[in-house]
């Protein structure tokens, strides 16, 4: 199929449009040059404000002038901002008096270890993300669909908090639930309120779906989004399957300011939000930019945001831009979705392997909705300990023959296989439905016990 053709058939992201109005054009107006024009003058704005307003910046910036940035290879030799300068001491971070901090968000998530990471927003800093949210959504909703919120939602400013402004700007009807932590009770709201639409958890909509009362919503859902950990494509499949409804991704974090990146209806890589913010890939290592379609950590820096701006903030997200134009035909940037972290990599005898390479072949087993796994060792050995969770009214039997055969797809795996070669090593239990969903945001993690 042509490209014109693929173009009259899947509709172009409306973040390209909404950031053509940002930076002052026209719509259909946007292209590369005007947008990487527009992100070097907000980068010399940014650089002089924090070295104005915040100490942390004008130690570590304060030999650089913001006149001086005129490319983004000069840009590149500006230091890191890391997780750790965050937790250390967030109020040198802070370019605003306190009385203009609109929200604290008290961050302890999987990834980090220590005390906990405080990121400061403006009333205005937050209206960026509910406009984001406002046409973010747009690539998978219009004003007559209804938004079922299945992320936390009652604490002003929360991401639901914050997405249900952004879908009532849309003129989408918004539904807030929060996490899930009983499947039924959410399918039978999404009934009662005639939702068409999910945004939450990948493993609390998964739960939904695979519940009893879960088919009841097929060709009612239209479209899910998921959020806040990576999205296993073994996940994306079991929804479509089951509701006939399209799969979409988002990305973002809160030091981002909630929203980063979202999918368009070709379900490529995503699109990202590229008037409010910078992004490069760099070599872990080197700390060296890396050239388009290599794979490295996702590295941002904030172009409009007030309260507590950041500089070259380093994720730990590996991705990398996509060289190809997104078949949606927008001059946007296309990011390849995210399938995991830098410190989400276990090695065992010198073989290593993440959590989303088990989500892989985990979640494809009927019944499954989550699962916790821990690197242990017994008389000498390394083990795999997984623990299953299965729907509240799973009807697999989890037998011995069952627990082979996840074993033998975790075998399948090639660095699973080859750090635990005896099928010993690998242990399955269940937990059934005694263990709760979790009620956070969380990234789920491989817990690595072997030297407890």
């Amino acid at each position: 199929m042509k490209d014109k053709e693929v173009a009259k058939i899947i509709p172009k992201t409306p973040l390209e449009d909404w950031i053509a109005r940002k930076i002052g054009l026209k719509e259909g107006e946007l292209t590369r040059e005007a947008i990487e024009s527009y992100q070097l003058a907000q980068l010399r704005k940014t650089i002089d404000w924090v070295k104005n307003k915040s100490s942390f910046y004008r130690q570590k910036l304060g030999h650089i002038e913001p006149e001086a940035i005129t490319d983004f290879s000069v840009f590149s030799k500006l230091p890191f901002t890391w997780p750790q300068d965050v937790q250390n001491n967030p109020q040198r971070l802070v370019c605003t008096g306190q009385g203009d901090i609109a929200r604290i968000v008290t961050l302890r998530s999987s990834g980090t270890t220590g005390q906990p990471k405080r990121i400061f927003f403006t009333q205005a800093d937050q209206e960026l993300t509910i406009d984001f949210f406002d046409y973010g959504m747009r690539n998978l909703v219009g004003p007559q669909d209804r938004v079922m919120i299945l992320l936390p939602w009652k604490q002003p400013g929360s991401v639901g908090d914050l997405l249900k402004q952004g879908l009532k700007r849309l003129g989408a009807g918004a539904i807030p639930f929060g996490p899930v932590s009983d499947a039924g009770e959410a399918i039978q709201c999404a009934l009662e309120t005639k939702a068409s639409s999910l945004v939450g958890i990948p493993t609390h909509v998964l739960a939904m779906a695979r519940s009893k009362k879960g088919k009841l919503l097929k060709d009612r859902i239209k479209s899910v989004l998921l959020s806040t950990d990576h999205v296993p494509h073994s996940i994306c499949q079991v929804l479509e399957d089951t509701w006939g409804c399209k799969v979409f991704n988002h990305y973002g974090m809160t030091e981002m300011g909630l929203g980063g990146g979202v999918q368009c209806a070709a379900l490529a890589g995503y699109h990202l939000r590229e008037a409010d913010l910078y992004f490069e890939i760099i070599d872990p290592e080197s700390g060296q930019v890396l050239k388009e379609g290599e794979t490295g950590e996702v590295v941002f820096t904030t172009l409009t945001r007030v309260g507590m701006p950041l500089i070259r903030y380093r994720t730990g997200d590996l991705s990398r831009f996509i060289p190809a134009q997104c078949p949606c035909g927008t001059v946007l940037r296309s990011m390849e979705i995210v399938k995991g972290r830098l410190a989400g990599r276990i090695k065992v005898q010198e073989h290593s392997f993440s959590m989303a390479e088990l989500d892989e072949v985990i979640f494809l087993f009927d019944g499954v909705v989550d699962y916790g796994v821990i690197i242990g060792n017994n008389s000498g050995l390394d083990c795999l300990y997984v623990d299953l969770k299965t729907s509240e009214d799973n009807t697999v039997r989890l037998d011995e023959d069952f627990k082979d055969r996840v074993c033998r797809a975790l075998r399948s795996i090639p660095a699973v296989q080859q750090a635990f070669p005896q099928r010993e090593q690998i242990l399955i239990s269940n937990f059934g439905k005694k263990v709760p969903f979790s009620t956070g945001t969380a990234k789920r993690i491989i817990i690595d016990n072997r030297d407890n």
